[in-house]
């Protein structure tokens, strides 16, 4: 049960429509980053965060590299879990994941210039 809080009281939905990369410089600046999904567990805490959101998604720091064609955290943390819609992961340049702030929270390939809520680690 310990964790189950734990976990809760790391994330904070910010609910301000940023790019990607101002949410990114903001979650770094004022928090300890964008956040990242490793698990399910952190998934549903994401999720928990996500419903109150006042946009179609939330960021995560879930970026596209072109250079190495391959999607990665920017926190380095390895991916070895995810959640995509069916159609959700497009990869094209200038792309970052936003996580659906409803229904099933899936993660949905978005032009990292778009705005959205998003979610620190605090």
């Amino acid at each position: 049960m310990c964790c189950f809080f734990f976990m809760a009281d790391k994330l904070i939905l910010i609910k301000e429509n940023k790019t990607w990369e101002e949410a990114l410089d903001y979650c770094r600046i004022f928090h300890r980053g964008l956040v990242s999904i490793t698990n399910p567990y952190q998934q549903r805490w994401a999720e928990v965060r996500a419903k109150n959101a006042s946009s179609p998604f939330v960021w995560l720091s879930l970026r596209y590299s072109c250079t190495l064609d391959l999607w990665f955290w920017v926190n380095d943390k390895l991916v070895c879990y995810e959640k995509w819609s069916r159609e959700g992961k497009t990869e094209d340049c200038g792309r970052a994941v936003g996580m659906q702030s409803g229904g099933q929270y899936e993660w949905v390939s978005q032009r990292d210039n778009e705005t959205y809520n998003f979610v620190c680690f605090k």
